[in-house]
């Protein structure tokens, strides 16, 4: 896998930015009246692994024009090193454009976290690719790696159209394709023969494929693994097998990853990951992560591998820095970890919590 050099951004990723609201102190939304306000997007929660360590990064996506929902999205953006470029949208009135929210709380303990998605309206499913000079963001510019997510890929017809085309323009110029399948049934209704056919042609440009046992499932059609023992550890063979076949279906891709989570209680999870790459499997071993809030815990791992794969470290590294950028992930309340450092992440992966002075 050749990464291109003299690029001007590390990874670009096409997103529909939007704002999430959550209680505070693990509190349900119906019993709240002091709520968190954060930017957020499962793809920009990606590139934060590497903006916050200092690789340059940007966003693809749509605003709304003049809005100061618009306004706190890209304050945020600029806040974590991230560019962005996207058309600016007339609102159109009180009915018309916004960017989406998602309302949310983080469940505490025995109580497990909700989750209601707004979405009416979302100017992000208007993403086209006429809007985006794409031979001079891959070409001139240059890019050494395009992240897509199963969620921008399936939020609309037209999101869709536009995730496959940038797909092929970064294949024509060189540049290394990261595919998340991310499904997700409410997105697929009724557009289960469309999807299936762009996102098998997405599987089949990418260099790095990413997904559960329910993603390569229903979004690729594969046969998932068999039902194992009670822990992890007893299902990763069934795990390798599926990425096997994955993988012959995929010969294209030559990294396969996948994260393991079992849920002991809200804020105790049992966190895994498997990878394999092209000199074979690395495997981090399922083991217990203190979870102050489980959201972008799967996005810190993408972002955290991906990040390792940049920086050229061998194949058994990716996994355990992935592992650790996602557990680290899972100790902030934005969506996103904000790493200061690789220490910080390498600290998470060596269990070493003791204070630094």
């Amino acid at each position: 896998m050749k990464i291109r050099e003299n690029c001007k951004y590390a990874i670009v990723v096409p997103t529909s930015m939007g704002v999430r609201i959550c209680p505070m102190h693990g509190q349900p939304v119906a019993s709240s009246d002091n709520f968190f306000m954060q930017a957020t997007s499962a793809e920009s929660n990606v590139l934060s692994i590497a903006s916050y360590l200092g690789m340059p990064t940007k966003v693809l996506t749509t605003f709304v024009k003049d809005s100061p929902i618009a306004d706190f999205i890209k304050r945020n953006l600029r806040s974590r090193g991230i560019d962005y470029e996207g058309a600016e949208v007339e609102q159109g009135g009180p009915w018309g454009y916004r960017h989406q929210f998602n309302i949310a709380d983080s469940g505490y303990g025995s109580r497990g976290p909700r989750v209601c998605n707004d979405r009416a309206g979302e100017v992000g499913r208007t993403l086209n690719i006429k809007d985006f000079d794409v031979d001079r963001i891959f070409g001139e510019e240059g890019v050494q790696i395009l992240h897509l997510s199963g969620l921008i890929g399936a939020l609309s017809p037209e999101t869709s159209v536009f995730c496959q085309e940038l797909a092929r323009a970064a294949k024509k110029y060189g540049t290394l394709i990261s595919f998340d399948l991310n499904y997700r049934a409410s997105f697929w209704k009724d557009r289960e023969d469309e999807l299936r056919a762009i996102f098998t042609e997405i599987a089949s440009l990418a260099d790095i494929l990413v997904g559960n046992e329910e993603d390569f499932q229903l979004a690729l059609g594969m046969k998932g693994p068999e039902a194992g023992g009670k822990d992890l550890s007893s299902k990763i063979a069934s795990f390798q097998e599926m990425i096997g076949e994955v993988k012959k279906a995929y010969p294209n891709a030559s990294v396969f990853g996948t994260t393991l989570r079992q849920v002991v209680n809200v804020n105790e999870h049992i966190w895994g990951a498997i990878i394999l790459a092209e000199d074979g499997w690395h495997i981090a071993e399922p083991r217990p992560i203190h979870v102050l809030d489980r959201i972008g815990g799967g996005d810190g791992f993408v972002g955290g591998m991906l990040y390792a794969i940049l920086k050229g470290w061998e194949a058994e590294k990716w996994v355990q820095f992935g592992w650790a950028s996602g557990a680290l992930a899972t100790t902030f309340l934005t969506d996103y970890a904000q790493p200061a450092d690789e220490e910080m992440i390498w600290s998470v992966w060596g269990g070493n919590a003791r204070v630094k002075r």
